[in-house]
């Protein structure tokens, strides 16, 4: 294993993490980064997803106190089994687009092209969703009722095309629901876990036959890089929507995708 590919490995983990949390589409940012840097390929593509479960464990300790209580309390405790009601209904249209269209959505759409335009679609209609009047109905996660959820994992199917985000889409589909800014994005944050567990198994599974031994430090690399910038991410998007809206996020995510548009077009 050579170093550059290391390097590489490295700040795709870091990359991946600050983008994962953030409406601004960590597929998308990895499928453009990979590309300007010749880390292509169905091994690369399989690493871009792996690496997200550092991501995912990073919200996990983030939030690890919220989550034991969830689990010590399903005997009992009807909150913690909405919330995990919530969870598995918001989960569900996701996974089964997701199932039925895997191979087309990797073999057609992981390309820099669609992710360019992807970004600038999703960029103009945060734009949009934040110009309307946000009336709040759902002041914190825990109040967040099925048909929220219903609402908000439908909102996530888009996210199946890269360089949507699936945050992004989450969180929008939040916000339009009636969620504050706070419980969107903690919704957003929870439902990435079985999603993106979900995910990742899947995408191992599939590609198990085509690894190697040498790829297990590339992909630990990315890893902990991810877990490690994740974690940062998060704290900053929480402190962030205290005081912010998401429209410097939806400019940022127009002028990336028309520079990539530019870019690959040219």
């Amino acid at each position: 294993m050579d170093i550059a590919t290391l390097f590489i490995a490295l700040l795709l983990g870091l990359l991946e993490g600050l983008t994962e949390f953030l409406p601004i589409s960590s597929t998308g940012h990895l499928i453009i980064a990979g590309d300007l840097l010749g880390f292509t390929g169905a091994r690369a593509a399989s690493f871009k997803i792996v690496i997200q479960l550092g991501a995912i464990l990073a919200i996990c300790w983030f939030y690890r106190h919220k989550l034991t209580d969830v689990v010590r309390g399903l005997p009992g405790d009807p909150s913690a089994r909405r919330f995990l009601l919530n969870l598995v209904v918001a989960f569900i249209p996701a996974a089964v687009l997701g199932l039925l269209f895997h191979d087309v959505i990797k073999q057609f759409l992981f390309s820099p092209v669609v992710v360019a335009t992807a970004l600038i679609v999703g960029g103009v209609v945060i734009l949009l969703i934040e110009r309307q009047v946000h009336r709040v109905r759902v002041e914190t996660v825990d109040e967040t009722g099925w048909r929220d959820a219903l609402k908000i994992g439908i909102a996530q199917t888009a996210a199946l095309i890269p360089g949507v985000s699936r945050s992004g889409a989450t969180i929008m589909g939040g916000l339009v629901g009636g969620l504050s800014r706070r419980a969107a994005t903690e919704f957003s944050f929870f439902l990435a876990i079985p999603v993106m567990f979900a995910a990742t198994a899947f995408d191992l599974f599939q590609s198990w036959d085509i690894l190697r031994p040498d790829d297990l430090l590339v992909f630990l690399t990315g890893f902990v890089a991810a877990f490690a910038s994740a974690f940062v991410a998060v704290r900053f998007l929480l402190q962030y929507i205290s005081n912010h809206d998401f429209t410097v996020f939806a400019w940022y995510r127009i002028v990336l995708g028309a520079l990539a548009l530019w870019y690959y077009m040219s």
